[in-house]
């Protein structure tokens, strides 16, 4: 099967668990620039930090030139006067055309957790003519800052005439640290220097003359420094509960418009993300997917993949792409983070949230799967009465087989660990418990609490 390559050394870290916490700590002292957030207290020994700018207070910090903050209904920033405009060549139709743009930049973000890998994400609308880039510029430890990487550029459509294509960016690093992807990973996370803090730029860009604009609801990134491990500490059993997801298969889209990732066989990441969209209550029009062969089932999850697929990667599992295309859906936020444990999945299942986890592994590592993979997207609904894990497995023959019931022990394993063996022997990396979480902007108190709890605010 083909899947979502996890990227060699993406995740590795020397340092052990047991001993990270108090070294990361004192490591997010110093740092030059930065302001000490005011918000939730981290838990002395999460490994992750996210910050992501989503409230009305937050679109007023940060240096805006041309933006200005929504000022009705859901807080966002939109372009109000062009601040200059630019060409752009886009490397994926060899057109050039001019654009008019605004730029915010955050403020300076001190990170709880000294980095080796940083993810940013974002939620936003893009109509006809318009696109976004997301630019993030680190600090290391020793002082010295990275270029400012851009970590996406990013368009809901994909028409011919107006829209650029939405696309990663490859071959960017400064010798320390390099972005695959959508990932900012250090070169060296044994000895190398860790990101401290952080900036984010947005650029919003629009044709020339115009008066559409982007509007961004949601930006931020997640930065993590999880241990180098083979295996992670078993958890205890601690919910019984299943949530009410739609189930659909990618296989039974094999074949189907191979200019996506080689058709549906490769679509585990927007399959996912359909799965959840729905289950929010949230689907695409009936003209949204007229394009759609009319022969085809599930015609939402060949429309999931054409509008989340990076022409740069070459295929719909680009992280960030995902959630910010459960977010063009109405009301829907998505993120990209890590979580610690199947103890903090279990508390978002029992507040409604579901997750979509990414995880590789042998065939005979996850019993009842069938297949090995580099790199797989599956949603996790609910546990079992004995703590054991039920996931809406894309890699299902029909939407009837997505249902699935995983032992907890070897589940948690393969997501969790950041490093494992391949067919071959040879030592690669795991993705260290990298999900996503799509939730509305409407949330009961259990539900803010429970996001909370995992450091989404």
């Amino acid at each position: 099967m083909s899947r979502r390559t996890v990227l060699a050394t993406a995740a590795a870290v020397a340092a052990l668990a047991a001993t990270a916490a108090p070294a990361l700590a004192a490591g997010a002292a110093g740092v030059p620039g930065a302001a000490p957030d005011r918000g939730r207290a981290p838990r002395a020994d999460r490994l992750v930090d996210n910050r992501f700018w989503v409230t009305g207070k937050d679109w007023h910090t940060g240096t805006a030139e041309g933006t200005a903050p929504v000022t009705a209904g859901r807080p966002g920033l939109r372009i109000a006067r062009p601040a200059g405009r630019t060409d752009y060549t886009d490397p994926h139709t060899g057109r050039t055309a001019t654009w008019e743009y605004a730029r915010w930049t955050s403020p300076v973000h001190r990170s709880t957790v000294p980095a080796t890998e940083v993810i940013a994400s974002w939620n936003a609308a893009t109509p006809a003519g318009t696109w976004l880039q997301v630019e993030l510029r680190g600090t290391y430890a020793d002082g010295t800052k990275t270029p400012w990487y851009v970590m996406g550029r990013w368009t809901a459509g994909d028409d011919k005439e107006t829209d650029i294509r939405r696309t990663s960016v490859d071959d960017q690093t400064d010798g320390k640290s390099t972005v695959w992807t959508d990932t900012l990973s250090l070169d060296d996370a044994e000895t190398g220097p860790r990101v401290v803090s952080y900036q984010l730029r947005l650029t919003l860009y629009r044709r020339p003359g115009g008066k559409a604009t982007p509007t961004v609801w949601r930006l931020g990134a997640m930065a993590s420094a999880v241990p180098d491990r083979f295996t992670v500490p078993a958890s205890k059993p601690g919910l019984a509960e299943e949530l009410a997801v739609p189930r659909y298969s990618q296989e039974i889209h094999a074949g189907q418009y191979p200019e996506y990732d080689n058709g549906g066989e490769a679509w585990c990441s927007p399959t996912s993300s359909q799965m959840i969209i729905e289950y929010w209550g949230r689907e695409p029009a009936a003209e949204q997917l007229a394009w759609v062969d009319p022969s085809y089932a599930d015609p939402q999850v060949c429309h999931a993949a054409r509008f989340t697929f990076d022409y740069q990667y070459d295929g719909c599992g680009n992280w960030p792409f995902n959630a910010a295309y459960a977010a063009t859906y109405r009301d829907l936020q998505g993120v990209v983070t890590r979580l610690a444990s199947l103890t903090e999945l279990e508390s978002l299942i029992a507040a409604g949230i579901p997750a979509i986890t990414s995880q590789s592994f042998l065939k005979e590592e996850l019993t009842g799967a069938g297949y090995g993979t580099a790199g797989h997207l599956m949603t996790v609904i609910g546990f079992t009465a004995d703590g054991d894990v039920i996931a809406n497995d894309p890699a299902s023959p029909s939407d009837a087989a997505v249902r699935r019931v995983y032992k907890r022990r070897e589940w948690e394993n393969i997501w969790l660990r950041t490093k494992r063996y391949n067919a071959s022997g040879k030592v690669v990396s795991g993705t260290g418990g990298v999900c996503y979480l799509y939730f509305p902007t409407k949330l009961t108190a259990r539900q803010r609490a429970a996001l909370a709890g995992v450091g989404i605010g």
